[in-house]
């Protein structure tokens, strides 16, 4: 039998600030709602921005990473995979959710650009599965290997 695929890729703002919490066996979560938007033509032939909002938890390093630089407003990607869940509620309803659980979280905008707070650097970049600490000072990950000029005839395209 084919194993099934169960994976989402996506794009978009968030809409409130991300909130961490941990596990009693102190793992770190951290919450996000993400707003992502596309354009449609309604049945009129006006084109109008609609947006779909998801709920997306990630865990671990990433977590705490999220939590201490990402704002609402911020331009972030989401790798990971959908999960379903059903509780009941305290008035004794049923509830379900569904919602994106993360493997990579990707930073999109610089400090200067989204909301406010925090940053992943200048340009993008990700916030791995392993955790690796998310660096204060980009500088050093920009490519200094040469101050000789490009000429065009270097270029293969």
């Amino acid at each position: 039998m084919a194993a099934d695929l169960n994976r989402v890729t996506l794009v978009g703002r968030l809409t409130r600030d991300p909130e961490l919490r941990h596990t009693g066996g102190g793992t770190a979560v951290c919450s996000m709602r993400l707003a992502v938007s596309s354009r449609a033509q309604d049945e009129s032939g006006n084109w109008g921005d609609k947006s779909n909002f998801f709920d997306v938890t990630v865990f671990g390093r990433q977590a705490e990473s999220a939590s201490n630089y990402l704002a609402k407003g911020r331009r972030i990607g989401v790798d990971g995979r959908l999960s379903w869940r059903e509780w009941t509620a305290q008035d004794g309803g049923k509830r379900q959710s569904v919602e994106v659980v993360a493997n990579d979280i990707f930073f999109l905008d610089s400090r200067n650009e989204g909301g406010g707070g925090g940053g992943g650097g200048q340009g993008g970049w990700s916030a791995p599965a392993g955790g690796n600490d998310i660096p204060t000072d980009t500088s050093d990950m920009r490519s200094s290997s040469s101050s000789t000029p490009v000429d065009d005839i270097d270029i293969p395209f």
